[in-house]
């Protein structure tokens, strides 16, 4: 994404321009959501499962029906179609597409240090910074009913998320460019955020944070393969999740090793030609990604050290159809740049490449100390400070291509728009229950 003008003009002019879109669009406006009349969210999930594994679709589906907020996780795309209906400010960012509370987590950077940031971006593309915020905010409400913490604290809760994301967004705007850049979450402000947490949070942060810290390439060998006779490691197969692949035909092979080779800077490119390929299986991740093609790759270096990578095939975002088409050449670059764009420190081995076939995939480390606080050991004190966290994180992303001036002073200092959004996102749960209902009707 190129900065528009606005994003580039001095901060004096970007933040005029913030506060004559209050007139434009008041923030008051951030609350409203259209009726529900013409809406089929099932329709749009049913388009969605068109080119995918079909064998995997009923998983996607069971998967979804667990709860709301997992309903919620698989249907991006009910949401983009529900928020292009709102009142636009106009202003966009390199948007997530997808920032719910589980897609933001701990990994590590390429210094070995644990970074937080967000960690999806299947859906990335340049879109309005309120359709990232609404969708935090509306995934907090959800997270706190699922856990039967009261009314009040999830309003509360919600409220505090998109407090956060002012405050913060607002902060940002008075840094340098590379100030923002360079700027991250890493274990020592992760502590110090946790000194906000009474003692019992403050153990399942932790307990969190040790788990990524065990979640390793070297963990995923000893959990996911047997040797076989030979003394070399074979995935296990665990159908219909884990798939191995039958033998791939070498020329092939070959062929999307070099198209990905080119992807990635020439010091990984070097390292990674260490490596010899030993097996492969086919395997389902997440919820909304459900029946997509996603490859689980292992490799291993001359000493027997393992490497697994993920393949996953990238597809339209959902927000293209509402935003606009994507101008890079395939999807899985443009998983690739939003992320590189978005995030404060990105995996060195992200990487895209086209198979044969035509369809496009991203290539990123698997488990690499990768790890996500379980929400459902929060209470209301530790969902709403949980949710400050991701907020703050998500303003620094937005922050990037330069709009932050301009999306702080339309927020403003009094809690309008936090209320407003708070709000919203009560609706949109409110919505999203009904539609979970009607998902297995």
């Amino acid at each position: 994404m190129t900065p528009s003008p606005v994003h580039a003009a001095p901060p004096a002019e970007q933040r005029a321009r913030g506060r004559e879109l209050r007139s434009v669009v008041g923030r008051e406006r951030l609350a409203e959501l259209e009726p529900a009349a013409d809406r089929d969210p099932v329709a749009v999930l049913a388009e969605q499962d068109r080119g995918r594994l079909s064998a995997l679709v009923p998983v996607r589906h069971e998967r979804m029906a667990e709860s709301p907020f997992a309903y919620f996780r698989g249907a991006a795309a009910v949401m983009a179609a529900d928020l292009a209906t709102t009142p636009s400010t106009g202003v966009h960012v390199q948007a997530c597409g997808d920032a719910h509370l589980s897609n933001f987590g701990v990994f590590a950077a390429r210094d070995r240090s644990l970074v937080f940031d967000v960690n999806d971006f299947d859906e990335t593309t340049p879109g309005p910074w309120e359709w990232d915020v609404k969708r935090l905010v509306t995934s907090v409400v959800l997270a706190g009913r699922q856990q039967q913490i009261t009314g009040p604290d999830v309003d509360a809760a919600a409220e505090a998320t998109a407090r956060a994301y002012r405050l913060a967004v607002r902060t940002l705007a008075k840094k340098p460019a590379m100030a923002r850049y360079y700027e991250r979450i890493d274990a020592a402000t992760l502590r110090a955020w946790g000194t906000s947490l009474d003692e019992r949070q403050r153990r399942v942060a932790e307990q969190g944070i040790a788990k990524a810290r065990r979640n390793t390439s070297e963990r995923a060998l000893k959990k996911l393969t047997v040797t076989d006779r030979s003394g070399v490691p074979r995935i296990v197969d665990q159908p219909p999740l884990v798939t191995r692949l039958p033998e791939l035909d070498q020329e092939v092979a070959r062929s999307l090793a070099e198209a990905y080779l080119r992807s990635v800077p020439p010091d990984v490119a070097g390292v990674l030609q260490l490596f010899r390929f030993q097996d492969a299986a086919l395997k389902v991740v997440g919820v909304g990604s459900v029946g997509t093609r996603c490859l689980l790759v292992l490799m291993t270096d001359p000493t027997g050290d393992p490497l697994f990578l993920q393949l996953k095939e990238a597809t339209a975002s959902v927000l293209e159809r509402h935003v606009g088409a994507n101008p890079l050449s395939t999807p899985a670059e443009r998983v690739v740049a939003g992320q590189l764009i978005m995030q404060a420190s990105s995996d060195p081995f992200l990487g895209w490449f086209t198979a044969p076939d035509g369809r496009s995939y991203y290539v990123r480390q698997f488990r690499d100390m990768k790890g996500s606080l379980d929400l459902g050991l929060l209470d209301a004190g530790g969902l709403a400070r949980y949710g400050e966290l991701c907020a703050s994180t998500l303003a620094r992303a937005h922050s990037q291509l330069g709009a932050a001036a301009t999306i702080g002073a339309y927020l403003g200092k009094s809690r309008v728009a936090d209320q407003a959004l708070a709000a919203f996102g009560q609706r949109y749960a409110d919505r999203t229950e009904a539609d979970h209902g009607a998902l297995g009707r």
